[in-house]
């Protein structure tokens, strides 16, 4: 294992070094909380790749493949189907619009405030996100070094809240770029080949296994229309996705680098549920599915090998990790904290106050993950009320003119609850409360901006110019030069 250890920390010391050197790139807000909106097409689509692909991805993804097969890639594509079609349908606008978050794009379209329901809600599903992501790490360094759930969640939360902390955006994307690189030798190149050659190749799946696993739709129709409307749905308008969107040097770019990003994450899944096929095969009397990927890679995986696929492992939890909670502190700071304050800072100290915020929201994210253990419902929580609270009204916002602030915040309001009061009345598994949400959320929002008024001209004008790639907010950053990658 000493060849593992070695391999494990030169990563986690290239990671805090990459941190540290970022540190003299964030001198600006723009520099820090959206890499300057400078990244070229390569740097976009593997940071976009890294942020997406996290923990249930990678381990969920292979868990799902032991399960259900084949089949249990739905969750990773419908992810990748998400990144496609926010690139292929949004990102051209969003990137035009040049805002900070979710909440300040429709103050801009609606012509009022609307952070008190829309910020709150992306607060709380941006750092439910953070802490699942977090509290994986207990599992990696089990792992390796048999180490207690709060010693592993404790260690892994730091690295990425330290490297977080010192260069923002900026260290976030270049340690997703080198995660990228890891986690696609470590799955694609190595674990993949590997458990399917062991398994004895695909003649070999299919002697071994049941004939539903080879089965695409064995997961389930309702679980694969969830997986839809959850994932797919929610990557459209997740701040923590938003976020990379907003970190491109041009619409064209986003376009262009969303869509290789989606690709690659449907390959992705079909590996993950490929490697969990073949585990399956391997070792079919696993006490929990959730052991599928730690038990292929130790019982596979030479010395140092398996050390780089562990820390490809590690790479996913850390980028989602990272993603998620430079998200969930620029809504903090962007969405919830008085606009008096944030006028009164320099650039160097408002700066400061962004590190200040991660730092704090870093912390907050390691202590929930240590005394919370039903993670996994509390970010389905998160997800019903973000889709079923906040997709209609932005939907509204860039496609329906008639849209109105009231009929927003209506939606936003009954969307959120009846969400809310459905998964109290059918359990947090169930897949009902998400459409009650949407479906609520949609007649309100209809209803209300009908019997309103219209959103005043000069609001849909100057809407329209922003849309145009004319004018941008007035807290942006001078403009430094592109990173041409």
């Amino acid at each position: 294992m000493s060849a593992d250890y070695a391999v494990i920390a030169l990563y986690i010391a290239g990671m805090i070094g990459i941190g540290w050197v970022s540190v003299r790139l964030a001198r600006t807000r723009s520099d820090y909380l959206v890499a300057g909106r400078r990244l070229g097409w390569f740097m976009y689509s593997g940071t976009m790749s890294a942020v997406v692909l996290g923990g249930a991805s990678t381990v969920g993804g292979v868990k799902l493949g032991y399960t259900y097969g084949v089949s249990g890639a739905w969750l990773v594509v419908t992810i990748g189907l998400g990144i496609l079609v926010l690139h292929a349908l949004f990102a051209r606008r969003l990137v035009k619009l040049r805002v900070y978050t979710v909440s300040e794009m429709l103050d801009l379209r609606y012509g009022g405030s609307t952070t008190v329901i829309s910020g709150i809600v992306m607060w709380v599903y941006t750092l439910m996100l953070t802490v699942t992501s977090t509290l994986a790490f207990a599992t990696i360094f089990k792992v390796l070094f048999d180490l207690p759930d709060a010693a592993g969640i404790g260690i892994g939360g730091s690295i990425v809240v330290l490297y977080s902390v010192l260069g923002g955006m900026w260290s976030i994307t270049l340690t997703d770029i080198a995660q990228f690189v890891i986690k696609t030798i470590g799955i694609l190149f190595i674990l993949l080949p590997v458990a399917v050659a062991a398994a004895g190749g695909f003649g070999g799946l299919h002697a071994k296994l049941d004939a539903s696993y080879f089965s695409v739709t064995s997961i389930g129709g309702a679980t694969i229309l969830a997986y839809l409307v959850t994932y797919s749905f929610g990557l459209l308008i997740g701040q923590d996705i938003w976020q990379r969107v907003f970190t491109a040097r041009t619409p064209r770019v986003a376009t262009a680098g969303g869509i290789i990003s989606g690709v690659y994450c449907v390959a992705y899944g079909i590996a993950g549920a490929l490697i969990g096929t073949a585990t399956k095969a391997l070792f079919p009397n696993l006490g929990s599915a959730q052991d599928a990927f730690a038990t292929v890679v130790r019982e596979l995986l030479p010395t140092g090998l398996r050390g780089l696929v562990l820390a490809a492992a590690l790479s996913a939890l850390m980028s989602t990790s990272s993603g998620a909670l430079i998200a969930c502190s620029t809504v903090t700071t962007t969405d919830l904290l008085p606009r008096s304050r944030r006028e009164k800072w320099g650039r160097l100290s408002e700066v400061n106050a962004n590190r200040l915020t991660t730092l704090v929201l870093g912390a907050l994210a390691i202590g929930i993950a240590m005394v919370v253990t039903d993670v996994v419902s509390a970010l389905t929580v998160a997800y019903n009320v973000l889709v079923g609270g906040l997709l209609v009204a932005i939907l509204g916002a860039l496609f329906w003119a008639r849209g109105t602030r009231a009929g927003a915040m209506a939606s936003m309001t009954v969307g959120s609850l009846v969400a809310i009061v459905s998964m109290v009345v059918k359990g947090l598994d169930a897949n009902e409360p998400i459409f009650y949400g949407l479906g609520a959320g949609l007649v309100v929002y209809v209803a209300v901006s009908l019997a309103t008024p219209p959103t005043d001209s000069n609001v849909l004008t100057a809407w329209r110019h922003r849309l145009a790639g004319a004018g941008h907010d007035s807290t942006e950053d001078a403009p430094t030069a592109p990173v041409n990658q």
